[in-house]
């Protein structure tokens, strides 16, 4: 798919709806409302789980047993245990040597990667997938940093460049000025400014610690022979998600019609007035979500399509909530 902005039907129907003038800024619509994203935080879920301690050590608790702050169990002593660690009240009482363990804190971080390319700029329902995917981020990132977490994020496509994790209302205030520069950037880039799937998830891979959670939010367009690979073992290095920005076209037919679309190459006509089309005109839009929702699956990866018309706390907080695996070593 080529970018392109709401169509304007030229044929009346049931589902036409207001479509916003291209030269509008930064209204939620076209644009990235900053404002709107932090708005967000007021609908931010919370995870279950242990009651976070501070802003910089997270309340997520290691399957690692060593040294640390929380008493975990006490098991026979072992030679080479660490003498300091015996416990002397369960000797006593058992007449054996018994060694304590510790659980460990470990700090979570999240990073969000966020797709830039011409075809997020598309929507005909409430906003472009681009605002929808701008909103989703935001949302993740007040939930991460209201459970203790850092978060970061990511752009790749027509803008290639990183915020780096921090926690607390700061880290998300970043990401959330971030995606107001990259969408704004978006809109200027040059036409033809792609990055492959497998690229970018490259890129994040070697940004992400091993062990901690991420984000992909695409609408599937970028995908290359690659990406179905990256996915797997970008899986088996964080905790992987992902959300996939669609169009109500990309749902289901469109109403019959005669329709306009304009692209950076100008406009087109697109005649949808019999069934047979309007069906072929939808499989082809939603091509890229259909092959990046079939890499998830062939990759093991949860994901889950967010419309445009989507509210972000609604539809991702059923997947964020969701109890993984972790990755793999």
């Amino acid at each position: 798919m080529s970018a392109a902005v709401p169509f304007t039907p030229n044929s009346r129907s049931p589902a036409e709806s207001r479509v916003p003038s291209p030269e509008s800024r930064n209204d939620g619509i076209t644009r990235v409302d900053l404002a709107e994203l932090i708005a967000l935080r007021a609908r931010a879920g919370k995870r279950g789980g242990a009651r976070t301690r501070t802003l910089l050590i997270g309340g997520h608790l290691s399957v690692l047993r060593g040294r640390g702050m929380d008493y975990a169990e006490s098991r026979i002593y072992q030679p080479g245990d660490d003498a300091r660690n015996i416990d002397w009240r369960r000797t006593a009482r058992s007449g054996k040597w018994h060694t304590k363990l510790f659980q460990v804190e470990r700090e979570h971080s999240l990073l969000v990667l966020i797709d830039t390319h011409a075809t997020m700029r598309f929507g005909t329902r409430v906003r472009y997938k681009s605002v929808a995917a701008a909103r989703a981020a935001a949302w993740l990132a007040w939930t991460c940093v209201r459970a203790g977490d850092r978060v970061g994020a990511m752009a790749f496509g027509s803008v290639r460049t990183a915020v780096d994790p921090s926690a607390g209302t700061r880290g998300a205030l970043a990401v959330l000025g971030a995606l107001l520069r990259w969408d704004e950037q978006a809109g200027t880039a040059a036409e033809g400014s792609s990055e492959p799937l497998s690229a970018a998830i490259e890129r994040a891979r070697r940004m992400a610690p091993h062990g901690s959670q991420a984000w992909l939010l695409s609408d599937g367009w970028c995908m290359d022979a690659s990406a179905t690979a990256a996915l797997a073992r970008f899986a088996r290095h964080v905790e992987l998600r992902v959300a996939i920005p669609v169009d109500p076209l990309e749902q289901g037919p469109a109403p019959p019609g005669a329709y306009l679309f304009e692209t950076a190459s100008g406009k087109y006509r697109v005649d949808l007035s019999t069934a047979p089309a309007r069906v072929q005109f939808r499989d082809r839009l939603a091509h890229g979500a259909r092959s990046l929702a079939t890499a998830c699956d062939n990759a093991s990866v949860p994901w889950t399509a967010l419309a445009t018309t989507d509210e972000p706390d609604a539809t991702l907080a059923p997947l964020w909530r969701r109890r993984m695996r972790g990755p793999r070593t």
